[in-house]
């Protein structure tokens, strides 16, 4: 008889016991909860100033990496939205934007400085630094989110590790999966058992279309 367990949990990490599930379906979940769940992250900058040492590139790439908070339940993937546009809408990108002004004093740029149009998108913490700014120095820009998996770009992996481990009985396994902030670590695991369902549904239904 398979069963899922929970052994542990925080708001950072969850492990559970896999009994009786076959290696390449605990394997596949793990694999989803790493990169396969849709989370938040900067896909696209407009740089409208930027007078810093750190180029356009780098700005944005640094960007990209900042840790978005995610809801699924509110927002669509790029490619299964309604829009089905290019630029996207509200139902499938959020806009966040940063303006550093003018400063005098030497100092750094944090995630605090990101304003989102969407309360509940916003970076998982305000301490994240994002740039160093000299006197004078000054950036402005225009940042949108979109929804996207790891297996894209790791800017949109939902997990920092998720891990297989065996236990001293044959038939058991621990996955340990550690949230980047995006989703708590109980939304992944959710989200993975869903997407692996999903995934096995889909190749059946190819295997019969195949017969």
């Amino acid at each position: 008889m398979s069963s899922l367990e929970i052994i542990s949990k925080d708001s950072q990490k969850i492990a559970v016991k896999l009994k009786g599930i076959p290696l390449q379906y605990s394997n596949a979940l793990r694999r989803v909860c790493l990169n396969g769940i849709p989370i938040f992250a900067i896909d696209t900058v407009d740089i409208i100033e930027n007078t810093s040492v750190l180029p356009d590139e780098g700005l944005a790439h640094r960007l990209g990496l900042i840790p978005i908070k995610t809801d699924l339940s509110r927002f669509n993937e790029p490619s299964k939205c309604d829009c089905q546009s290019e630029t996207g809408c509200s139902n499938c990108k959020v806009m966040l934007v940063l303006d550093s002004g003018d400063t005098d004093v030497t100092r750094s740029v944090l995630s605090n400085e990101l304003s989102s149009e969407d309360d509940s998108i916003k970076p998982i913490s305000d301490k994240i630094p994002i740039i160093q700014l000299s006197p004078g120095q000054r950036i402005k820009i225009e940042c949108y989110a979109r929804l996207g998996r790891g297996t894209t770009h790791a800017k949109w992996n939902s997990a920092n590790i998720s891990t297989l481990t065996d236990t001293n009985k044959d038939d058991e396994k621990v996955l340990t999966v550690e949230t980047t902030g995006a989703l708590t670590p109980e939304q992944i695991l959710l989200a993975g058992v869903e997407e692996v369902g999903n995934r096995l549904t889909e190749f059946k239904e190819m295997v019969n279309e195949i017969e």
